[in-house]
């Protein structure tokens, strides 16, 4: 008789415990989805900060490069050719953007999109990115 009131016992802890692996796997689970997604999505949108970076540099560096009246010594960033240039730069390289020129200054803005991948499961589909950047003319 003790044998079968063991039986029975054991099998009122086993209904009881039932389940109860299955919620921690399932958060364990989510928990490492979210830190592959932050590792994956993550590097991606900073890949794309540090390209839109690089590309508002440069095409900031290439309206600076506008510069006239150098033989006089009197030398002036021609402000319609810099801007022209600065976004034909971007245009070559598919990039939106923006570009302003004041008094010898290039500033240049761009943006983009990056679409998510593993981040869109918890809501978060795209992640907008921005870069300015500046450039003027050396005088020395």
């Amino acid at each position: 008789m003790t044998h079968l009131n063991s039986s029975r016992s054991r099998s009122r802890h086993t209904e009881r415990d039932r389940g109860s692996i299955t919620g921690f796997v399932l958060v364990i689970t989510m928990a490492v989805i979210c830190c592959a997604g932050l590792v994956i999505d993550g590097g991606r949108i900073v890949g794309a900060k540090v390209s839109a970076s690089d590309h508002a540099e440069n095409a900031a560096r290439v309206g600076a490069q506008q510069v006239v009246s150098l033989r006089t010594g009197q030398w002036a960033l021609d402000a319609a050719r810099a801007k022209r240039n600065a976004e034909a730069y971007l245009v070559a390289h598919g990039v939106d953007g923006s570009v302003a020129v004041s008094a010898n200054r290039v500033t240049v803005t761009v943006q983009s999109t990056v679409s998510t991948t593993l981040l869109r499961l918890v809501g978060v589909a795209t992640k907008s990115v921005r870069a300015t950047r500046f450039a003027q003319p050396v005088t020395h």
